[in-house]
């Protein structure tokens, strides 16, 4: 390839992690795949070892040298959002492997996503594993809500429906507290999913071996009780649910520009993650929550997207702007919308 001007982003999540090559023109060369970049699960050295491996392979996809610096890299990596952090990042990736790239720049996941779905600001909501919610406004300003993780936050995640479900059967075996609905299906799927005869063998699951990750996979039985069973109680976790990542967004309202609630079609909020997967579950606790019961709702029109490219791309958009180059981006070809009101 004879142009010599690429542009590289790298999405890097707990779990897995993708790298994209853009041409100066918004077009994408390359692409790879990779393990999980979170700095706070594999450490910062293994975490920049990735990510030039992955520059690596998707150096060779698009027919570049390998040994040929990429023009700019920007890293969105899921718990990098420290500035001591994102230095060390820097330094370490001009020092330790000084072919990936001449220029950086670094930010938290959620920024990345942004910026792959809109241009000039927004908000994500992420629902998967996990839950989070980042505000960017068109001067550059960001803030969040949430993203604190399994014993600080994470409200409406995959995570916190299973243990919520999990919960209130506990707490209906235990008398503790009474379900607003029948547990039985729940109570089910719970001992079927984990493989228990009772209550005690879910402890091994909850201390001894515990997984965010699987717990959070259970998530999709509650889903299907919902779905297929039209179970009353998965159907009002899903709805509380939705109720809390209304909130996140509810609990941004007062930093957000005003140019981004009165633009067409509202406030835009794009919805990362599998939880979204089940949006008419979440549709009514969401709405309600962000409308409220009064003649003046919090948000009076917002638009849900979600991706349907990396977040790598935005990555790459804000890497580029280091040296003050504007990559155009194609926006129907990254998002498509999920629901309007």
């Amino acid at each position: 390839m004879a142009d010599e001007t690429y542009f590289g982003g790298i999405e890097g999540g707990g779990t897995h992690s993708k790298a994209v090559i853009l041409s100066k023109d918004g077009k994408i060369v390359g692409r790879s795949e990779g393990l999980g970049t979170n700095h706070w699960l594999v450490g910062m050295a293994t975490c920049l070892e990735r990510v030039n491996e992955m520059v690596e392979k998707a150096k060779i996809d698009a027919g570049i040298d390998i040994t040929l610096p990429l023009t700019s890299l920007g890293l969105s990596l899921s718990g990098l959002d420290q500035k001591q952090q994102e230095d060390e990042a820097i330094q370490t990736m001009k020092t330790k492997y000084p072919n990936c790239s001449i220029n950086f720049d670094t930010c938290v996941d959620t920024v990345g996503a942004i910026y792959t779905a809109f241009e000039s600001g927004g908000v994500v909501l992420i629902a998967g594993t996990g839950s989070n919610c980042q505000l960017l406004n068109p001067n550059g300003e960001t803030y969040h809500c949430g993203g604190w993780g399994h014993l600080l936050g994470d409200e409406g995640s995959a995570y916190w429906i299973a243990h919520k479900a999990i919960k209130t059967v506990f707490d209906a075996d235990d008398g503790l507290v009474s379900p607003p609905f029948d547990a039985t299906y729940i109570r089910k799927a719970m001992y079927d999913f984990f493989k228990i005869k009772d209550q005690y063998g879910l402890l091994e699951h909850a201390y001894k071996s515990f997984e965010k990750s699987k717990f959070a996979l259970f998530c999709k039985r509650i889903a299907d009780g919902a779905n297929n069973d039209n179970d009353p109680l998965c159907k009002h976790i899903f709805e509380l649910a939705g109720r809390d990542l209304g909130s996140h967004v509810k609990a941004l309202t007062p930093r957000i520009d005003k140019s981004l609630i009165d633009r067409s079609g509202g406030l835009q909020i794009l919805c990362v993650g599998s939880v979204w997967k089940s949006w008419e579950l979440l549709k009514s606790g969401f709405i309600e929550t962000l409308q409220g019961n009064d003649q003046t709702p919090v948000i009076k029109s917002f638009t849900l997207y979600r991706l349907k490219e990396s977040c790598a791309v935005g990555a790459a958009v804000l890497g580029a702007k280091v040296i003050n180059h504007k990559i155009d981006i194609n926006y129907n070809q990254t998002i498509e919308v999920l629901f309007s009101l």
